[in-house]
């Protein structure tokens, strides 16, 4: 469905991230039947178990409230630091973790962080939200080290071309986050132009097992609609040396 089909059938219009994601932090960490939260936490923790990150810099761009970076510490990083384009979402993170070092972003720019100064680099559940996608990887790659590995998550793009939304309420009214749909096909090609080793692509579909999420919110009609289809995936990429 397209975002004015959307808005003529449920009254609603997409929002831009930065201004959506300031509606939401508030509420963000209490959503218990957030089914796409519930997934990319396991989709996250897969991937992470292939990533050494002790005593290496890593950087989370759209983290958020911090949702991962428990996870993240526990592996004894050498510095974390996260980007993200809500002022709202980051003060979330800061009351969690008062030392944090985040940075709110700026047209996909990481102007505080020098080149070749990151071993790890995360973004999950963001890349979506980026319009240039080419534009934005390219300035993670200037910053990566030889040999650094991209974790990557998101909604799938066959759900998004499906009619998959990103909404959640404020104020009795559902707000839509906007969402640019990006091929798995199209990002492999432009890590593979960045010269970015694909280690791993992890994807999990709606099947039985996520059905009591759909029935939690009465949305069983949902549910049928995206049975058998991806809702998420991970990627794992490793940057040459190319030198």
């Amino acid at each position: 469905m397209t975002g004015k089909l959307l808005q003529k059938l449920f009254g609603y219009k997409d929002t831009a991230p930065g201004q959506a994601y300031d509606l939401w932090a508030a509420a963000y960490d209490e959503q218990p039947n957030n089914l796409m939260l519930a997934l990319d936490e396991t989709v996250f923790s897969e991937l992470l178990e292939d990533v050494d990150i002790q005593g290496k810099s890593v950087i989370d761009i759209g983290c958020g409230t911090g949702r991962h970076w428990k996870k993240i510490l526990e592996k004894s990083p050498a510095a974390l630091t996260g980007y993200d384009v809500s002022e709202k979402m980051l003060e979330i993170l800061q009351q969690k973790f008062p030392t944090a070092i985040t940075h709110l972003l700026h047209e996909d720019k990481l102007r505080e962080t020098s080149d070749n100064s990151v071993d790890v680099l995360v973004s999950t559940l963001t890349i979506a939200h980026i319009e240039n996608v080419e534009t934005a990887m390219t300035e993670w790659d200037r910053v990566l080290k030889p040999g650094a590995v991209v974790l990557i998550t998101d909604y799938h793009p066959m759900a998004l071309q499906k009619g998959g939304k990103r909404t959640f309420s404020y104020n009795g009214k559902t707000v839509s986050v906007k969402n640019y749909i990006h091929s798995i096909e199209k990002l492999q090609a432009i890590a593979g132009q960045l010269h970015w080793q694909s280690l791993r692509l992890v994807e999990r579909v709606v099947d039985e097992i996520l059905k009591p999420y759909y029935e939690k919110e009465n949305a069983l009609n949902v549910f049928e609609s995206f049975k058998g289809s991806p809702i998420i995936y991970g990627l794992l990429f490793k940057k040459k040396d190319v030198t």
